[in-house]
């Protein structure tokens, strides 16, 4: 284990940890032009890359400093880089798959600096590189006429993969952080390709493992209910097991609940500022998704707790003020059965 690793393994049997807030709500919210997207480098780039925000952090790379400082001064233990589509299968789109380890790297030195900056000997930061899921599924077509067609193999995503985290590894980040999963083959992609890249590195970082429950059924895009998605990569040994996005946490509760008993590592949770209203807007306040997380960890539900889409350094504010004096959950061990599942799980007790 990494000194930094045994850092944050302290500050997490400590209390809860604080996780950042959304990135792409934030950005959003500066109101960036095209020109902002572009440096000189691709000023004749064919392409409008407005919107492809990871982009941002080669050529305004102080306006993503700028919002780690801000969620770091508002009490975040943990800042996550601006890689969400950071891979060469979502940079495809615009046709920027040759910046991809450059984008990560430079991501991964940004949230970096940030962290040590708003670090003290009494409390320590962390910078997580984030690993999206890819603009692509490889459980289910794209195409309703041919349900056998895929348009990515389980190959490409382990490259893809292996090469964002590389680069964020080289960045310089303390863990890593593979979130809003909806294709748990995907993950399972992810997965095989960080085991690859810590043997040849000799040495494991952190990884907290987050699905997204799409819709009020309770399930994953490709079907999964939370259990069984727990199965499927519980053989990583993340450092946390967890849910983000999708659902407000008035919905997501009964889900992160459903983690909390059955997972035998620790419980993250980073939900929406509420559900999007008619203009794509979210209206939980702060204080609003503050008391709904503080319930959470009364519950003993939690160890890791953040904010996803709609999440300002103010809501980030309110929930690390709310949990402060709350312990984190207890870990308890499981009776050793084999454990299987599809999109439902299976426990074989002999």
């Amino acid at each position: 284990m990494t000194e930094r690793a045994e850092k944050l393994e302290a500050l997490a049997q400590q209390r809860i940890v604080i996780l950042d807030g959304a990135m792409g709500t934030m950005i959003q919210g500066l109101k960036l032009d095209e020109a902002d997207f572009r440096n000189e480098r691709l000023a004749a780039h064919n392409i409008e890359l407005r919107g492809n925000n990871d982009l941002l952090s080669l050529t305004k790379p102080d306006a993503i400093r700028g919002i780690h400082d801000a969620f770091l001064n508002a009490g975040a233990d943990i800042v996550t880089t601006n890689t969400f589509n950071a891979t060469t299968l979502s940079q495809a789109d615009y046709d920027t798959t040759n910046l991809v380890r450059e984008m990560n790297v430079a991501s991964a030195r940004l949230a970096v600096d940030a962290a040590r900056a708003a670090e003290t000997p009494e409390r320590p930061r962390f910078a997580a590189g984030a690993l999206g899921p890819t603009s692509k599924t490889a459980s289910i077509s794209p195409d309703v006429a041919d349900p056998g067609f895929r348009s990515v193999s389980f190959d490409d995503l382990r490259k893809a993969y292996d090469e964002s985290a590389r680069a964020l590894i080289e960045g310089g980040v303390d863990l890593l952080l593979l979130e809003t999963v909806f294709d748990t083959l995907n993950a399972k992609a992810a997965i095989y390709a960080l085991e690859k890249l810590f043997t040849d590195l000799g040495r494991r970082l952190p990884l907290i493992i987050s699905g997204t429950i799409t819709d009020l059924s309770g399930r994953t895009l490709t079907g999964q209910t939370t259990e069984a998605f727990w199965n499927s990569v519980r053989h990583a040994r993340p450092f946390a097991i967890g849910l983000n996005c999708s659902l407000g946490a008035e919905h997501m509760r009964p889900y992160v609940a459903e983690l909390a008993r059955v997972a035998e590592t620790r419980v993250s949770a980073y939900p929406n500022a509420g559900l999007p209203n008619e203009f794509g807007e979210y209206d939980e306040t702060p204080t609003q998704t503050a008391a709904l997380l503080r319930e959470w960890a009364e519950s003993g539900l939690v160890n890791i707790i953040g904010g996803c889409c709609g999440t300002t350094p103010e809501h980030i504010l309110s929930i690390s003020e709310a949990v402060m004096n709350i312990l984190p959950r207890e870990i308890s061990e499981r009776p050793a059965h084999l454990r299987l599942c599809g999109l439902e799980p299976l426990v074989v007790r002999a």
